[in-house]
């Protein structure tokens, strides 16, 4: 049998209505708009002290891992990598503002993705996400959205700390400023003009003109793949596994059972897989993909594992199987020999990713039915609370506690679900617990 046969008979190419030739340049597109990744996860991490270059290899492992298990076994086009605004989480609230070490930190995503997994053995996930309200989905989304944004603008210097007024607007001349908002412009005109790779060209672009004003320094592009001896395996299991870091576990698991449940059902509705009730064929198996990848990225030592909403990219070209993610998850194995050009990108070079991405996830408000007060504001203050109170977990305790206030407050109890009201009597457990001693 011929290789086009091999590959017809695994992903039944010819039942889909695509060919090899399509996947695998669906597949390409799709990598090229989500290759970020690979060069602003290392970033983020670094913040909490982890070694980047480590970080940049295991972060293009497990996206090669997730991406390729996720074509073999569920044969769908979805590409999966680590999540961004999770990784923020990780890096400035819990090893930054909480003052846990990275270890334990990686200990909470570990648990999260465990209780992650649970959920989907036990098959009650997708009964959590059918049966919590979409303002707060929403409200989540858009929540997290702004804090990547926030630490965006952080990180190109164009806010910085001030003693009086909190926040202050940085020094709009210096490099690192203009460069990060340039960076910024050109992903969203790019974008705007449905260029796939704007994401990836942008930061070619701000760290060519960092080399060229000597912030960047050239050290080569290509290498053999540094040793990720000094993250991988380096999780603290047991440390993280206590009744002070519940919250958190919690945030991460519910978190990703939301962006990647959510991300599956929209890729898979866009390449046209999904009936009128939002599931799709060998759905199981996907949930079970992004649960044990998400597992296997905090032991290898990355943030928590998603689907990418850029798998879309792919499907709008004609991707429509699994061969779609598995090229893509080739081609991230390739690029972990691109590490040198990973440790030349500035943080003002992925600055503009992040805002962006906050750009994107911001935009889910429009969805919210803001002309009634008891769906717009649990969804205010999920949203808002997260950069507000630099917590991830607090805008979701708070945004689930204010959905319930509000059902009740105005005699609309019966539209609150049990899973809402589950979620939130942990929370306020929690609080009056965990938080108040």
């Amino acid at each position: 049998m011929s290789k086009q046969g091999v590959l017809q008979r695994i992903f039944r190419l010819q039942e889909h209505g695509t060919t090899v030739r399509t996947e695998v340049i669906a597949g390409i597109t799709t990598f090229l708009t989500m290759v970020y990744i690979v060069f602003v996860n290392p970033q983020i991490l670094g913040v909490a002290g982890m070694d980047t270059q480590a970080v940049f290899v295991t972060t293009c492992l497990i996206a090669a891992f997730g991406s390729i298990l996720m074509g073999l076994f569920a044969n769908l086009p979805v590409a999966l990598a680590p999540a961004m605004g999770l990784n923020a989480f990780f890096a400035f609230v819990v090893v930054g503002a909480m003052g846990y070490s990275w270890q334990v930190g990686m200990g909470a995503i570990f648990w999260g993705a465990v209780g992650l997994l649970i959920l989907t053995l036990l098959r009650v996930r997708y009964w959590m996400i059918a049966n919590i309200p979409l303002s707060l989905r929403v409200g989540i989304t858009a929540g997290i959205g702004l804090f990547i944004a926030m630490m965006g603008l952080k990180n190109a210097g164009i806010i910085v700390p001030n003693p009086d007024t909190l926040v202050a607007v940085g020094n709009l001349t210096s490099h690192s400023v203009l460069l990060g908002a340039l960076g910024f412009f050109i992903i969203a005109i790019l974008a705007s003009r449905n260029i796939h790779a704007a994401v990836l060209i942008s930061m070619v672009v701000t760290t060519a003109i960092g080399w060229m004003l000597g912030d960047v320094k050239f050290v080569g592009l290509f290498s053999a793949p540094p040793s990720i001896t000094s993250v991988v395996g380096q999780v603290d299991i047991k440390g993280a596994f206590n009744i002070g870091m519940a919250g958190v576990i919690f945030s991460f698991m519910l978190v990703n059972l939301f962006d990647s449940s959510g991300t599956l059902i929209g890729v898979t509705d866009k390449a046209g897989l999904t009936d009128e009730t939002g599931t799709f064929p060998r759905m199981q198996q996907a949930l079970y993909v992004d649960s044990i990848s998400s597992v296997s990225g905090a032991l290898a030592g990355t943030s928590s594992v998603t689907a990418y909403i850029e798998s879309t990219s792919g499907v709008a070209i004609g991707g429509r199987t699994g061969l779609m993610a598995v090229v893509t998850g080739l081609l991230f194995l390739l690029v972990t020999f691109l590490s040198p050009l990973a440790a030349m990108v500035p943080s003002y070079a992925a600055a503009g990713a992040l805002i962006y991405v906050g750009v994107l996830m911001t935009a889910s408000l429009s969805r919210v039915r803001w002309d009634d007060l008891t769906e717009a504001v649990p969804a205010f203050v999920t949203a808002a609370m997260m950069p507000f109170s630099f917590s991830i977990t607090e805008g979701i305790a708070l945004g689930f506690i204010a959905y319930c206030v509000m059902k009740l407050g105005t005699g609309r109890w019966r539209e609150i679900s049990p899973c809402v009201v589950i979620v939130a009597l942990l929370f306020v457990l929690k609080i009056v617990f965990v938080d108040a001693h």
